[in-house]
Parts: structure tokens; sequence; C-alpha cells
């Protein structure tokens, strides 16, 4: 299934370091040949400085204990740059390592840059030494002691630009090391400067958000409410414009989200036009899945494409996250995305025809009639369908359900509400890029 691999097209957007994970993936799910995905993580760590780790990579590709002089060369180099810095870094990182020196400090940049450098000679260049040291740590694979020492560094920074680099730095850090909580702190707070932000060019702002929605990925389909807030980031109409315009394989995981995730109906039905607009510049199982059930009403198709949707997950370094119990591995999602998959298709299935033929609709939900018998049963008693068995006909009738004026009329002021919302931001952000007369 390297058909649907989007590895070639989430790569350019990540961080270099953000890369291995999904190369671990994919050699691990034997995607591509093991001689293929080790010359990749080569390439990839001759850009960064983590010597001993290309040095790894060389004898398993090459089969052999030897490695080039160049390699060897290289680690020299980094040693050595790295104790230099450490070197220009030591005045601040010691008094940062100070719990009483520490406390000195404020909230007023101003006041706590005056103070560092009267009382301890640390100016300027020892700050951006810290940073500096900082980055390097960061490239040689010290993700947490990067992670400190950035998040130290913006504490004295005024520099806003470089403030910014190095949010960004503290955010890969905190994914590579797994600590969703916290990464999840540094997207929101990364999220609320880049729309803040004056970018010299609108571009400059959606590609910074395209950035954000990619690196985003690690976070949402591995936090315990991920999927939910992935819906309310993607969602937001600029956000989604940006995917649309130069991010459309990303819909993948908006649509996958939308499909696990029942409490997001209202923002559903809008997300199926975004799915029928674009099935020309995007489309993929997922999403052909999504046009089959709500925008074709192609039961056969949606049933195929189920299929299709399994294997795509189960490759998908987000979605095809593995759990190990026991001596069994499984993957969680896979059972919650073909669970609701099979309830989008009875549903609608069931808007359509008001007798059901059950012999035919677990042909179209992937089930045999035993398992579909026992799923149909369920679903009545645990939901409010209002329907029923008739066993000796083994069919499924539905009881007309007449719609409820009130909750109609109740909808369609949410959504009124919501469009002059959108309406009023638009007038105020056009208002206030109107040069002052």
């Amino acid at each position: 299934m390297a058909t649907y691999d989007l590895t070639p097209r989430i790569a350019p957007n990540l961080d270099r370091h953000l890369v291995f994970p999904l190369l671990e993936f994919l050699q691990e799910r034997q995607l591509y040949p093991d001689e293929q995905i080790l010359k990749a993580k080569i390439e990839l760590l001759n850009k960064t400085n983590m010597v001993d780790y290309a040095m790894d990579i060389h004898k398993s590709l090459y089969h052999t204990d030897d490695v080039p002089q160049d390699m060897i060369d290289r680690r020299l180099e980094v040693v050595a740059r790295l104790k230099a810095l450490e070197d220009a870094a030591a005045p601040l990182v010691t008094f940062l390592q100070n719990p009483n020196a520490v406390q000195e400090l404020r909230a007023d940049k101003q006041y706590n840059l005056q103070m560092l450098n009267d009382r301890y000679q640390i100016g300027p260049d020892q700050i951006e030494a810290l940073y500096q040291y900082a980055k390097f740590q960061f490239e040689c694979g010290n993700y947490s002691g990067a992670a400190d020492y950035l998040y130290q560094y913006r504490a004295l920074c005024t520099n806003s630009e470089r403030s910014l680099s190095a949010l960004w730095g503290k955010l890969a850090a905190e994914i590579l090391m797994q600590n969703w909580d916290i990464a999840l702190e540094e997207l929101n707070r990364l999220k609320e400067i880049i729309d803040s932000k004056s970018f010299s060019s609108p571009l400059n702002q959606v590609q910074s958000r395209i950035w954000l929605m990619h690196w985003s990925l690690f976070i949402f389909f591995n936090h315990d409410n991920g999927r939910t807030q992935i819906i309310d980031l993607f969602n937001q109409d600029k956000y989604l414009n940006a995917i649309q315009t130069s991010a459309p394989h990303l819909l993948r995981y908006l649509a996958t989200a939308f499909i696990v995730n029942k409490r997001r109906r209202p923002q559903f039905k809008e997300f199926i036009k975004v799915i029928q607009q674009d099935q020309c510049s995007y489309k993929d199982p997922i999403t052909e899945f999504l046009a089959c059930v709500y925008v074709n009403y192609e039961f056969d198709g949606a049933q195929k494409k189920m299929k299709e949707c399994e294997e795509v997950i189960l490759n998908d370094p987000f979605l095809g996250k593995r759990v190990e119990e026991g001596n069994f591995s499984t993957v969680p999602l896979k059972d919650e995305f073909l669970e609701n998959a099979r309830l989008f298709i009875f549903e609608t299935y069931c808007r359509i025809h008001q007798r059901i033929e059950m012999r035919v609709l677990f042909e179209k939900l992937n089930l045999n009639y035993e398992e579909g018998e026992r799923w149909i049963v369920n679903l009545i008693r645990n939901s409010k369908l209002d329907a029923k068995i008739d066993s000796e006909t083994g069919t499924v009738i539905m009881e007309p359900n007449q719609p409820n004026v009130y909750e109609q009329l109740i909808d369609h002021t949410k959504a009124l509400q919501g469009r002059t919302y959108k309406l009023v931001g638009q007038l105020l952000e056009h208002a206030q890029a109107q040069p002052a007369r």
C-alpha cells in the first residue's frame, strides 16, 4: 500500500528530525525495501550532528565495521564545536542551574537583562551563545537538554523572530520526547503567535499554518483528546483554506477524525462539501469512502473503499499506532474507524430505504450474517434508532422519523449565529487592514 503513503508529501513540511519516526514506521511495516529506508536515513543524518547514529546506519547498510574517513573527521568537528559552544554558554548555564540566582529573575525581560549584566557580567553574547548551544544540542539528538535551554532562552530573548524560532525548536523536541501534554501547550502557543503576528507576506503566514498542521499530527494522534482538537484546528476557515490550497493530503487526517468522532456532526456536514469540492485535487480511500456514502450514495463502492481504508490506516505512521497487549498488538484507531464507518453506511442506507434486507445490508458492511445480526441488535438496543427486526423475512424495518420542528429551528438559529459571527470577524479584519485616515 505504498501507493497511499503520504511521507513524500509530509516530510518537506517537517523538521528533518521529525522525519525519523516516520522512516522507522515505514521500515517496521516493510512498505519499502530496507536498503531504501537506510539510505534515506543516512541522507537525513548527513545534515545533522548525529554522527554516531549515521555511523551505525552506514555499518548496517553496507554490512561492514568500517566507516568512511569523512564521518570520522565530521565527528571530531562536532565534538570540538560542542565544547566551544558549551564554554561560550557556560556563564549563563551556571547561573540558570543555581536555584537561588534564578529567583532573582522577574517577568520584566529588560530588568532581567540589566540585572544579569550588572551582577553576573552576562550580556547579549552569552544569551546568544545559549541559543546556539541549545540548537546544537538538538542537532546532536539531545532533545531533553535542547528543550530546557530553549525554554530558558525564550525567557530572556527580546528578538521576536529568534524567540519564534526557539519555540519551533522546543515544540519539535517535546514531540520527539513524546511529551504530548507539553507539546500541545507549545502547539497552542505557536498557533496564537502565527495567527496574531504580522507577516511580511500572507503566503508566509499560510506556510507557517501548513507547517503547524503537519507537526500537530504527531500530537493529535497520540494525545487523549487529540481527535477532537484536530477538528477544532483544521476545520477553522483559515486553516481549512490553507489545506485546500496547499496541502490537500491533510484531508485524510481530518476525515479520519470526523469518522471516529461522533460529537462533530454539524461541522461534519460542511466538511462533506469540502470533500466534494476537492475530489479533483486529492482523494484516497478514506476521503473516497465519505464521498461514496454522503455524496454519491454508492454503497457498493463504500464497501470496497472500507476494505482499502483498513490497509491505509495500518500503513499510515499517524493512524496506524500500535498498542501492545500481552503477546498481541492492536491498532485501536482501525477498529474505531471500521465500527463508525459501518454506522455511517447503515444510517445513510436507512434514510433511503424503509425496509432493508439484512443479507444485502451485511454485505455492504463487510460482515457475515451472524456478526451482522449481532451488530444490528446491539445498535438498536444501545441507540435511539427507531427500527425493528423481522426475523421471518430477514429484514430491518425503519419507522418513519418525523422531523422535530423545534430542533430544526434551533439548528437553523445556531447556523445563522455562526455565519453572523464569521461575517463580523471578516468585517473587523477588513477594517483593521485599512490604513488610518
